[in-house]
């Protein structure tokens, strides 16, 4: 299969998240491909040979992989504007991959220009670049891979399904259904300490919930951060780092490490939890927390 990797407005994060990729690694995937160009492997062929080609219908493209967003007038290749190379790209394309968040709804890029968007959304709203009915020669939208970046095994997954020709099964935002159904939280080593309303009073701890003063996003998140560790060992909660809802349209908030209180009630809730629920059961956590879980977890018995 011949795949394509193509890049817009980018840090390149995703790129060096791909390139950790462990067990299989980013080369092992790779090589299962033929790669028509790839920004951080190829130097035998430039996209600008390459993206005429296929254009012209002499090559065939089963996969076209695009990390970073789009603009008006803001990168040209081959003459023509990004976006409109894309157009003509995605419609010879078998499966399109959008990369990242820029990629999926626009991301930064997108809050400083209303030109700027994603392949088919930008931010929640649908659309983006290629419009909100595209589909590819496989019949499905974009494959919406969302993070900042997005966790490198998250795109091995999708590549090692369209190899072995097995459905995507995808959510109404485009995203396998496989690693997003999931929330950050689902996994996370704090979820008792969010039970029992333990909070942590400082980052970089190992103990306490960082939901009610430093604004982790893990309960609202679709991610599998959690359950697909990062390099296998780690994740931002186990670090004592908050989840700060990368994979989600309104990523990047102000105040992401802060939590905004209305009379004492965090703004925003759990996923699927009433204000009234959520007040009962607080105090009924607090009440009644199990002394061990307001020790260190290091400390001796």
């Amino acid at each position: 299969m011949k795949l394509l990797w193509l890049q817009g407005l980018t840090c390149s994060g995703n790129t060096q998240s791909f390139l950790c990729a462990e067990d299989p690694s980013a080369d092992e995937i790779l090589n299962r491909f033929e790669v028509l160009f790839c920004p951080f492997l190829s130097w035998e062929r430039s996209e600008e040979e390459v993206v005429p080609s296929i254009l012209e219908g002499q090559e065939e493209l089963d996969v076209l992989i695009f990390e970073g967003a789009v603009g008006k007038n803001l990168r040209r290749l081959c003459g023509m504007e990004m976006r409109k190379v894309l157009k003509k790209l995605a419609k010879k394309a078998h499966y399109v991959i959008a990369l990242g968040n820029c990629a999926v709804f626009g991301n930064i890029p997108g809050k400083y220009s209303q030109e700027v968007k994603g392949l088919q959304y930008r931010f929640k709203h649908r659309g983006g670049v290629l419009g909100g009915n595209f589909r590819s020669g496989s019949g499905l939208p974009v494959i919406n891979l969302s993070g900042c970046p997005a966790h490198p095994s998250w795109l091995s997954y999708v590549l090692l399904k369209i190899l072995s020709g097995r459905d995507i099964e995808l959510d109404s935002m485009g995203r396998p259904k496989e690693l997003y159904a999931y929330l950050t939280h689902h996994g996370c080593l704090r979820n008792e300490y969010f039970e029992w309303k333990v909070e942590a009073t400082e980052l970089g701890r190992k103990e306490g919930c960082l939901f009610y003063y430093f604004g982790c996003r893990g309960p609202m998140t679709h991610s599998s951060c959690n359950r697909i560790l990062w390099n296998g060992v780690s994740s931002k909660t186990r670090a004592g780092m908050p989840c700060v809802g990368c994979t989600e349209y309104d990523f990047p908030r102000e105040n992401m490490l802060e939590t905004e209180h209305v009379m004492g009630l965090p703004e925003e809730l759990p996923l699927g939890v009433s204000k009234r629920g959520y007040i009962l059961l607080s105090g009924v956590a607090k009440t009644f927390a199990p002394e061990r879980l307001k020790k260190r977890l290091m400390d001796e018995d």
